[in-house]
């Protein structure tokens, strides 16, 4: 039986997909609210420069693709700052997971934005990169791979 040699000791890998769906789920939350403080900053604009109140932003037009590019990167600043500052976020606090480079020290921020802009590519690739990790040896998904960060589960205190 293989061990993980690279973890701290208080860790064990988080090899089971499940607890970082649920991590995602919960952090799909915080995302939204995010989401929608920036498309409401982005329907004030619009509605000062002239257009009716009533009148949406067109779709895929150069200011619906700006308003996508925004909602992504407030997110990702929202994941790599949590990250950053104790290896959580908020959807990832409750079932103990922490990101955590190879040798167990904290990631930079390149390895962070490193993760998270692979793990979009994943998820909008219908999961691929998560489901990945059911036939990954050591259970990393194609963020984990590509950033040399480990999510890890804590255990309890």
């Amino acid at each position: 039986m293989a061990t993980t040699t690279d973890a701290p000791a208080a860790t064990r890998p988080a090899s089971l997909l499940l607890w970082r769906l649920l991590a995602l789920l919960y952090d799909f939350f915080p995302a939204l609210a995010l989401w929608m403080l920036v498309s409401s900053l982005f329907v004030a604009g619009y509605t000062l420069s002239g257009h009716a109140a009533r009148e949406n932003i067109a779709p895929f037009s150069t200011l619906q693709w700006l308003l996508w590019l925004c909602c992504w990167l407030v997110t990702g600043l929202y994941a790599t700052w949590s990250w950053r500052r104790g290896g959580q976020t908020l959807g990832m606090r409750p079932w103990r997971l922490q990101v955590v480079n190879t040798d167990g020290t904290p990631p930079t921020r390149r390895q962070l934005w490193l993760r998270y802009s692979v793990g979009t590519l994943s998820v909008l690739l219908g999961g691929l990169g998560l489901w990945w990790a059911l036939l990954d040896r050591q259970r990393l998904t194609w963020h984990d791979r590509a950033s040399g960060t480990r999510l890890v589960r804590l255990l309890k205190r």
